[in-house]
């Protein structure tokens, strides 16, 4: 389903911009993901809505068939991009599995803020971007996927997700598209 609607207390998670993630090879330019991330930030910033940014610092316990990187991280490769201009109001989540909500108290800080709908943009579309995505689905929230704003280690499972999950958590929409739901709902 497209975008219908926003939340008057609609809040913007950022999943994994950060230098490690984005130096990965993926479906789509990640300068353009960014850009995209940009516009939404600038737009929920200047209507006072809440922003998230999340990074990833390890995984979750327990065996996988895929080879999973086990030893320290480089220098840098947690820190958010700087283009994403870190605000003192954004709230930082640092997440060791897939999805932002696992043991990262962000349920409690969204809920605590009256925050009923999240719109989400990031990578990888579908790791962090679609686990995030089921969990906040799951806990309640409605759930705007800016598709334009997100991409894959893989064009295959990207296609997957925005074609055949995404529209069964939530909906989906551009940028462009969101922005313009936020100048007409008052959100």
């Amino acid at each position: 389903m497209a975008v219908t609607t926003l939340d008057p207390k609609t809040a913007l998670i950022v999943i994994d911009l950060q230098n490690g993630i984005l130096a990965l090879p993926t479906a789509h330019p990640t300068d353009e993901i960014v850009k995209q991330s940009i516009v939404l930030l600038d737009a929920f910033r200047a209507r006072k809505l809440p922003v998230v940014l999340v990074n990833v610092a390890g995984g979750a316990p327990g065996r996988t068939e895929q080879a999973r990187h086990s030893g320290a991280f480089p220098a840098g490769w947690t820190d958010l991009v700087p283009q994403l201009n870190q605000q003192p109001e954004d709230h930082l989540v640092t997440k060791h599995t897939w999805g932002a909500f696992v043991g990262t108290g962000l349920e409690q800080h969204l809920k605590g803020l009256g925050v009923t709908q999240v719109v989400i943009v990031g990578v990888a579309t579908s790791i962090g971007v679609e686990s995030t995505a089921r969990q906040a689905y799951e806990l309640g929230f409605n759930v705007t996927l800016a598709t334009d704003a997100m991409t894959d280690l893989n064009a295959d499972t990207h296609h997957n997700a925005v074609t055949r999950i995404f529209p069964r958590l939530g909906e989906t929409g551009t940028v462009g598209e969101i922005v313009a739901l936020l100048g007409k709902t008052g959100a």
